[in-house]
């Protein structure tokens, strides 16, 4: 019996970290009180010292499309890879407590396409895409061979001007 005890012990206590290491705080991925301008300077500037992109994901705290989005990345470790190896990420929010309606306007209205909307900016800060988010989904879900995709075609690999000139 004691070994028995012991032996499921043991499972939970190893169990339980590994559940905790899934677990997102979905509730807190966009902050409404963020300066958006300058952690966007910021993320840009990080860009540029890493050679990789800026990846504003736009959405809210609301928004359970942005949620499942986030999630989905999270618990893929090829997506995760392939987003931390190219881009630095922020969260960029809109909701009623805070649209940012001017850093919007400078990104050319993406919020057009709807939550969440994809924008990616080049290491000095310059908008190459906008990305309706809808076209990257799958039934009730994202589909990964779209995701994966659009990380590729977006970044910076995929853009150097070296890959292109002997067509």
């Amino acid at each position: 019996m004691k070994k028995f005890v012991w032996t499921l012990l043991l499972s939970i206590a190893f169990a339980i970290p590994a559940t905790q290491a899934q677990t997102h705080d979905l509730e807190h991925i966009y902050n409404p009180a963020a300066d958006a301008k300058a952690d966007m300077a910021a993320a840009v500037k990080k860009a540029a010292k890493e050679q990789k992109h800026v990846l504003l994901q736009i959405g809210g705290n609301w928004c359970i499309w942005c949620k499942r989005l986030y999630k989905f990345i999270e618990d893929d470790a090829e997506l995760k890879a392939a987003l931390n190896d190219n881009y630095v990420v922020y969260h960029l929010n809109y909701s009623k407590e805070n649209k940012n309606l001017p850093v919007l306007k400078e990104l050319g209205y993406p919020q057009r396409f709807g939550f969440p909307v994809l924008v990616i900016l080049d290491a000095k800060g310059n908008r190459l895409h906008t990305q309706n988010s809808g076209l990257l989904e799958s039934a009730d879900t994202y589909d990964k061979k779209k995701v994966q995709e659009f990380l590729k075609q977006w970044s910076p690999a995929a853009l150097q001007p070296s890959h292109y000139i002997n067509e």
